[in-house]
């Protein structure tokens, strides 16, 4: 990452993915969610069907990002939901040629490429870090042999102090309210993405859980800005 990633502006970024229903959207959109997910992959316990999003979506204000994630899809599938459901962001988990990336990207979609940190060596990740030039966003995820995603765990975050990249960068993977203030000070990152570490259950959110952790991202941003002050002075 650039400098403890050069893409970060004076807060962290949050998104908030799995969303299933409209109670969990309103809070997250109540506490200052940039991001919401739906997850378009049949096989997550937290899939949302393309109707049931339109439903969801029809309820958020405009400035709230609408982010659809997809999983090895095939193109024509991902632009008829993005439509349907009127997304302005894809999150793509999937081993596709570059040019997959590409196509959706010049559709008009925000692109975020999701990257399993543990799958590949240092300098195979520099590599796709270096050669998808096409998307918006890098979202540093967890590496597991049977799930994409989806996870609840952490990788292991000295894997990617190292890593250089020229775009946002997304943190994800495990993170929930008890670590993500240790997370975002480590690596400093441009967003971050929870879904199963705030839950009451696969699908449904924990009001508590979602409280405090957007508390706890405020808080690592406020020690963020005095160690910024801190180093201005002397």
């Amino acid at each position: 990452m650039v400098d403890k990633l050069s893409f970060r502006t004076s807060r962290t970024r949050i998104k908030i993915c799995g969303i299933t229903n409209s109670d969990d959207a309103l809070l997250a959109q109540e506490l200052g969610a940039d991001a919401v997910g739906f997850i378009f992959f049949a096989r997550s316990p937290r899939a949302v069907l393309p109707l049931r999003a339109v439903e969801i979506i029809a309820q958020l204000a405009p400035f709230v990002s609408k982010v659809g994630v997809f999983v090895d899809e095939e193109e024509d599938t991902v632009l008829e939901v993005a439509a349907r459901c009127g997304l302005d962001t894809l999150q793509l988990h999937s081993q596709k040629s570059l040019s997959y990336c590409s196509d959706l990207s010049s559709r008009g979609f925000k692109i975020i490429k999701a990257i399993r940190i543990g799958e590949n060596s240092e300098e195979k990740l520099t590599y796709l870090l270096k050669h998808y030039q096409n998307v918006d966003a890098f979202l540093f995820d967890t590496y597991h042999p049977q799930k994409k995603g989806g996870t609840g765990l952490p990788f292991d975050w000295r894997l990617a102090e190292g890593l250089v990249t020229d775009r946002p960068v997304i943190l994800s993977g495990g993170l929930n309210e008890e670590n993500v203030l240790e997370a975002i000070m480590r690596l400093r990152p441009y967003a971050v993405d929870v879904s199963s570490g705030l839950e009451r259950q696969p699908g449904k959110k924990d009001e508590q859980k979602m409280r405090q952790f957007f508390e706890q991202v405020r808080k690592a941003d406020q020690k963020l800005r005095e160690e910024s002050r801190e180093k201005m002075v002397r």
